[in-house]
C-alpha cells in the first residue's frame, strides 16, 4: 500500500466515522420530532437537523409510503447509515482492518 494512501485513510476514517454518527443522530433526531408535528422543521433549530436529512427521505417517501400513517424512512436511514459506518469504520470495518494491515507490516 502506499504511504500517500494510507495517510489519506489515516485521516478519512475518523473524519468519515464522525460524520456517519451525525448523521445516524440527525436521523434520530427527525424520528422523535415526528412525535411533535407542530414543530416547523424550516424554523430555526431545527433546520439544521432537517436540511440534510430531507433529501434523502423525500427519496426515500417515494418508495416506501407510510404505515399506518407513520413516517418509517427515517428508521430506515438509522439502520443504514448504521450499517454503512460499521462496515467502513466500524471495529472489524473495511478502512480500519487496513489500517491495522498496514501498521502490522511496516
Amino acid at each position: 500500500m502506499t504511504p500517500t494512501l494510507l495517510q489519506v485513510l489515516t485521516f478519512l476514517n475518523p473524519l468519515l466515522g464522525l460524520l456517519l454518527a451525525a448523521w445516524s443522530l440527525m436521523f434520530l433526531l427527525r424520528i422523535v420530532l415526528t412525535w411533535y408535528p407542530q414543530v416547523v422543521l424550516k424554523a430555526a433549530p431545527w433546520a439544521v437537523i432537517a436540511l440534510p436529512t430531507e433529501p434523502v427521505l423525500a427519496l426515500t417517501r417515494r418508495v416506501v409510503s407510510p404505515i399506518g400513517g407513520v413516517d418509517v424512512t427515517p428508521v430506515i436511514w438509522v439502520g443504514l447509515v448504521s450499517l454503512i459506518r460499521e462496515l467502513l469504520v466500524g471495529q472489524q470495518g473495511l478502512f480500519t482492518m487496513v489500517l491495522t494491515r498496514a501498521q502490522d507490516i511496516a
